[in-house]
């Protein structure tokens, strides 16, 4: 299917990130996975050469076989990976739970991590405007985890835009 799409569709740009996206959410329709959160792309831009020259051997030669045995190397290879990357967030999640608490002594302790594990990104108004923490709180916070390190500064606050930080712990396990 991933194939097909791209011979159909050969345009220059975005095109190979509808294919990929389709991969996901074909693997999810036929249940292989159980929510739509699969990404290949990083071991397909790793292997491009291999990756686009199976493809237009297919379209060449019709050769099904060579592309079919990349394709499932590429989607084991990929989910290996996939999984060493939750399981790290796994762990940089329980040793943030401690950090935090140790570092806020805050009964929003919990609530913060979840928020930051959820946006990793984010300006500091969202989570100032966020219905679990109070707002004097919640800039307290920043504050303090700015202060130790754990959130990083983006982009200083300007006008009536907020800053922007991002939770680098969680930051570069994701760039991998």
């Amino acid at each position: 299917m991933h194939l097909e799409f791209e011979a159909l569709h050969p345009f220059q740009d975005g095109n190979g990130r509808i294919g990929r996206m389709l991969i996901t959410l074909f693997l999810w329709r036929e249940g292989v996975l159980s929510q739509p959160h699969f990404y290949i792309s990083g071991f397909l831009e790793e292997n491009k050469n291999q990756y686009m020259n199976t493809m237009r051997k297919v379209s060449q030669t019709n050769n099904w076989e060579e592309w079919i045995c990349f394709f499932l190397i590429a989607v084991e290879s990929q989910a290996i990976r996939n999984l060493e990357i939750a399981e790290r967030i796994s762990s940089l999640y329980e040793e943030m739970k401690v950090e935090f608490t140790l570092i806020l002594s805050s009964k929003w302790s919990l609530n913060t991590l979840d928020f930051v594990f959820t946006h990793p990104v984010f300006r500091n108004n969202k989570f100032t405007s966020s219905p679990e923490i109070p707002a004097a709180t919640a800039a307290g916070i920043t504050k303090k985890l700015l202060e130790k390190g754990c959130l990083e500064e983006k982009e200083k606050a300007a006008g009536r835009r907020a800053a922007l930080y991002s939770f680098e712990p969680l930051m570069e396990i994701v760039r991998v």
